[in-house]
């Protein structure tokens, strides 16, 4: 088995990094957020994704008293909470800002205290940035506020430690959170071109208007496909995202009735998808465009030499994950 991967999740108290993670790894909905408590310390989480890939996720309470223990400059190895524990060996820093908070230079100024500290520790790391809880801002304000935060972030981290940032703008009320936890644990998976190299040959024997394969648990998005050039008006940007936040929605309604998920074949006038189990750690969804002679004994053919494209393809994408 690999050794695990450690992400630190950081941000002042109440900036919504314990809703996120929970939304993200634990199923839970937005509704559900309401009824978590202030982290304490620290909460750690070992989390499996993509069979023998391990998060070590390190959510850190955001309260000044715990942000001070955590970013004080020691080697006091003996404290499990010192400095050097916290940011020793991380892979990835996650770095959430209140966008209604009322103290962004504060918020700044940690923030390069944590850099500081990873400078030091974990020169290496990848730095994601999430300018949180966008719902509560006018639509039309949000880029322009995102793009304010990034380029104060950006400067800080560029200017004092030449690191490189990528951010974006969340809300655990619509599909931004998928999107931007979806390209930071692609991040990490070491063979991610090959799962792409063989979704891409898969599709074009299948000629799929879009294949997207996903993360059992999560429903994050690992790799897509699709027969048309990259851009076209045709395609919604966010739909990935909103399926994430489609399906996983659904999975929770039908647990409520205890029952098991475990594919899903939709068919409409102009295109057919189906959803199913590629791997025990990847769904796979494939977009198919429908003959004219849709509603016909031909649909039932097409159907069934998807899902057995599907079994065929199964053993080639398992190989991935055995290898990884």
């Amino acid at each position: 088995m690999s050794s695990g991967k450690k992400l630190l999740l950081m941000g002042r108290s109440g900036s919504g990094k314990s809703s996120m993670r929970s939304i993200i790894f634990s199923n839970y909905s937005a509704f559900d957020t309401r009824r978590l408590g202030a982290t304490i310390d620290v909460e750690h989480s070992n989390l499996r994704f993509l069979n023998n890939m391990t998060l070590n996720l390190w959510d850190c309470g955001g309260q000044d008293v715990f942000m001070e223990n955590f970013l004080n400059n020691d080697s006091d190895t003996q404290n499990s909470n010192s400095s050097s524990n916290i940011f020793k060996k991380c892979e990835v820093l996650i770095h959430v800002f209140d966008v209604e908070s009322k103290e962004v230079q504060k918020d700044i100024e940690i923030f390069k205290r944590v850099l500081d500290n990873l400078h030091k520790f974990s020169p290496g790391v990848k730095i994601f940035i999430l300018v949180h809880k966008m719902d509560l801002i006018q639509i039309n304000k949000r880029q322009e506020l995102f793009d304010i935060m990034f380029n104060k972030l950006h400067h800080v981290a560029w200017d004092n430690y030449k690191f490189k940032i990528k951010g974006f703008a969340t809300s655990i009320w619509d599909e931004s959170l998928y999107k931007a936890w979806s390209q930071i644990v692609c991040s990490l998976i070491p063979n991610i071109s090959l799962y792409e190299e063989l979704l891409s040959k898969f599709n074009s024997i299948l000629n799929a208007r879009e294949m997207i394969l996903f993360e059992k648990t999560t429903f994050l998005v690992i790799s897509s496909t699709n027969k048309f050039n990259v851009g076209s008006d045709e395609l919604d940007p966010k739909r990935f995202e909103k399926i994430s936040n489609i399906i996983k929605t659904y999975k929770q309604s039908v647990n409520k009735i205890r029952t098991n998920f475990n594919n899903l074949v939709l068919h409409g006038r102009n295109s057919s998808i189906y959803l199913d189990v590629l791997t025990s750690n990847i769904y796979i969804m494939i977009i198919m465009d429908n003959p004219k002679s849709t509603f016909t004994g031909h649909q039932i053919d097409d159907e069934n030499l998807v899902l057995e494209n599907i079994k065929v393809a199964r053993a080639e994408f398992e190989k991935i994950e055995k290898g990884a």
